[in-house]
C-alpha cells in the first residue's frame, strides 16, 4: 500500500526538540516493523494535543485496543498479530508497528493494511518520515552475506547503500536512506548470531532514530539555500553602501544610515526566522553522530558504512545550514559595526552644526544687547526732554518772582532731571536682569 500524495510532508518546515527516548519495544527475528512519523505543517508545538489522542483513540476502536489514561504520552499493546507502539513528542507524533512476518516477504507494506485510508486521512498533519524494518535471521556470517547478495540488495540502491556489521558483529544492518515505491525508506537487519529481542530492540531504535532524525535535520536546507540567495543581495547592498560612507555628508550621511538600518532591520529578521531551525539541525546532527556511535558499526568487506555515508551525503547539507547561520552572524555583526560608524559620524555633523548655530545665537545676542541700550540711551533723551518741556510749564510762572530767567531755571532743573531719569532707567535694567537670572 502506497502513502496517500497528500499524506507527505513536504519536508520544508521546522520542527523543535528530539525525538524522546521511550522503553524500547522488544522485536525479534524475522520480523518487520513500520514506522510512521506525522508532524502537523505550522505551529506544531502549540497544536491541539487532544487531536493526537484522538487519533490514537480511532485506531485503538478500530483495532480492539483498550485506551490509554488521557494525558497518556506513550503507549504500548501487542495485539496479538502485531504490536503498537505510540508516542507523542513535542511537534510530532510516531507509530511504530511490529509483527512477525516469512522472510520471502521482503517491503511489501503489509502492514499498512493495519492504517486504514480513512483513518490516515484523519490524522493531525503530514507524515514526515516513513520507514519500513525487516529483520531477518541466517545460519551464521556467511549465510547471512549470502542471503543479502542474493535476496535483500535487490530492494536498495546499491549505488548509495550503507551496510555495515552492528550487535557486536552478530548482524549485518543496511539501508540506502532512499524513499522507495510506497513513499517509504527501507532497512534491514539481518542477524546471524543468537541475540536478546531488547538487544534487537534498541538497535532498531537506533536505526529508526537514524533516519527519523536525519530527515528533522535536513528541514533546514530549504531555509539555508533561501536565506543564502538573499544574503547575497544582502552583501552587495551593504558593500555599496560602504563604498559611499566615506563620501556621504549632510543628508547623504542620513540618507545612507536609513537604508543601512532597513538592511540591519531585514537581517535581523532573517536571523530570528531561522535561528531556531538552525539550531535544531545542529542538534539533530549530534544526536545522529551519538546514533551512529552506539551502533558500534564494523566494516563489511570494504563497503560503506552508516558513519561514511552521513560524511558523504549529509555532512554537506549540515556545513552549508551552519556556513549560513555562519554568515548571518557576521554579516549581522558587520552591518551594526558600519552603521556605528556612520552614526557616529552624523553625530560629529551634527554637532559641529550646533556649535556654528551657538555662536551665530550668541553673536545675535550680542547685537541686540548693544541695540538696547542704544535704545535705553534715546529713551532716557526723549524721556528727559518731555520732562523738562512739562516742567518748565510748571516753573515760568515762578520765574520772575524768583528773579530768575525762564531759560536759566529750566536749565538748572533739566541736569538734576536727565540724571534722575537714567538712575531709574538703569535701575528698571537691573531689576528685569535680576529677575531673568
Amino acid at each position: 500500500m502506497q502513502l496517500p500524495p497528500e499524506m507527505m510532508h513536504p519536508r520544508r518546515y521546522p520542527l523543535t526538540h528530539e525525538l524522546h527516548a521511550r522503553p524500547f519495544q522488544p522485536y525479534e527475528a524475522p520480523g518487520r516493523i513500520l514506522h510512521l512519523a506525522f508532524k502537523e505543517p505550522v505551529n506544531a508545538s502549540e497544536r491541539d494535543r487532544m487531536r493526537d489522542f484522538a487519533h490514537l483513540i480511532d485506531f485503538l476502536d478500530r483495532h480492539g485496543g483498550p485506551h490509554p489514561a488521557e494525558n497518556a504520552t506513550h503507549y504500548t499493546h501487542d495485539f496479538g498479530r502485531f504490536r503498537l507502539k505510540w508516542e507523542q513528542h513535542t511537534e510530532f507524533v510516531t507509530y511504530t508497528i511490529y509483527t512477525p512476518v516469512p522472510e520471502e516477504a521482503l517491503f511489501k507494506h503489509e502492514l499498512m493494511a493495519l492504517a486504514e485510508a480513512s483513518w490516515m486521512a484523519e490524522a493531525p498533519g503530514k507524515i514526515i518520515a516513513a520507514i519500513d524494518i525487516e529483520i531477518l535471521q541466517a545460519d551464521g556470517a556467511e549465510a547471512a552475506r549470502e542471503l543479502i547478495d542474493t535476496s535483500v540488495l535487490k530492494y536498495f540502491n546499491v549505488e548509495g547503500l550503507a551496510i555495515a556489521s552492528v550487535l557486536d558483529q552478530g548482524a549485518m544492518a543496511l539501508s540506502d536512506f532512499r524513499i522507495h515505491e510506497g513513499g517509504f525508506t527501507r532497512c534491514a537487519l539481518v542477524l546471524h548470531s543468537t541475540r536478546g529481542p531488547r538487544r534487537i530492540g534498541r538497535t532498531v531504535q537506533r536505526l529508526i532514530e537514524i533516519e527519523t532524525y536525519k530527515t528533522l535535520a535536513l528541514l533546514a536546507l530549504p531555509i539555508a539555500r533561501d536565506t543564502a540567495q538573499r544574503l547575497n543581495l544582502i552583501e552587495l547592498d551593504l558593500a555599496d553602501l560602504v563604498g559611499q560612507v566615506s563620501k556621504a555628508e549632510g543628508t547623504a550621511a542620513a540618507d545612507i544610515l536609513k537604508s543601512l538600518s532597513a538592511l540591519s532591520a531585514e537581517i535581523e529578521t532573517l536571523s530570528a526566522t531561522s535561528a531556531f531551525r538552525f539550531g535544531a539541525a545542529e542538534a539533530y546532527e549530534r544526536i545522529i553522530r551519538d546514533r551512529i556511535t552506539m551502533l558500534r558499526e564494523a566494516r563489511i568487506e570494504g563497503r560503506q558504512m552508516f558513519r561514511e555515508f552521513m560524511l558523504r551525503r549529509f555532512e554537506p547539507a549540515m556545513q552549508t545550514c551552519h556556513s549560513t547561520q555562519a554568515r548571518l552572524e557576521a554579516l549581522s555583526t558587520r552591518a551594526s559595526r558600519i552603521a556605528e560608524l556612520l552614526r557616529t559620524r552624523v553625530d560629529v555633523e551634527v554637532q559641529a552644526q550646533n556649535q556654528q548655530l551657538l555662536r551665530s545665537m550668541d553673536a545675535r545676542a550680542d547685537l541686540q544687547l548693544r541695540l538696547q541700550r542704544t535704545v535705553e540711551g534715546l529713551s532716557v533723551v526723549a524721556i528727559s526732554y518731555y520732562a523738562v518741556s512739562l516742567i518748565g510749564y510748571l516753573v515760568a510762572p515762578l520765574a520772575e518772582p524768583l528773579g530768575f530767567d525762564k531759560n536759566t531755571l529750566l536749565a538748572a532743573v533739566a541736569i538734576p532731571l536727565i540724571l534722575a531719569i537714567w538712575l531709574a532707567a538703569r535701575a528698571v535694567r537691573r531689576r528685569f536682569v535680576a529677575g531673568d537670572t
